[in-house]
């Protein structure tokens, strides 16, 4: 059986109450609750694992706590993400899921136009047929997030440009 190093343990009690807070009524974690409550167990065996991997003998280091609580903090916040787009109505959710596929593709092509095509060929699950792109991009451009342009016969989405803009 492994336990915790003192440091260790008073990491993980850390990490425990600041989840536990977030649980509460008006937390950030509180539509969470089921996947939230298992975070700080799932720090517990990740370090362990991490302590055996290492060939560590003895108390579970405080090092492989720290190490582990950045990646159990990422997975709820993924879990956040990902439940609140099913929670959210259709007409919500695919504005939000191509805005944020599109600032990627955009980013990581360095334009701020990708062509419906494109969009129907790689784009965000669910988002691929061609009314669907035209419903949602009608959404975006009611909000002034984006807007189709055309080149030639191409039809192209363009995002607005601000929005590429990393915020510090």
């Amino acid at each position: 059986m492994l336990t915790l190093a003192p440091d260790a343990k008073a990491a993980w009690v850390t990490f425990h109450d600041a989840i536990e807070t977030e649980l509460a009524t008006g937390g950030e974690l509180y539509d969470l609750r089921d996947v939230g409550s298992k975070a700080a167990d799932n720090v517990a065996r990740m370090a362990a694992l991490f302590h055996v991997f290492a060939g560590s003998i003895g108390p579970i280091d405080h090092a492989c706590v720290e190490s582990v609580v950045p990646v159990i903090t990422w997975h709820l916040l993924e879990a956040k993400r990902f439940l609140g787009e099913l929670a959210m109505p259709a007409e919500l959710a695919n504005p939000m899921r191509l805005e944020s596929w599109m600032l990627d593709y955009c980013r990581r092509e360095g334009t701020d136009k990708v062509s419906t095509k494109t969009v129907q060929q790689f784009g965000p699950g669910g988002l691929r047929e061609k009314a669907v792109i035209d419903s949602t991009v009608k959404e975006l451009a009611e909000l002034g997030r984006a807007r189709i342009v055309r080149d030639g016969k191409r039809k192209l989405i363009q995002i607005r440009p601000e929005l590429l803009v990393a915020t510090p």
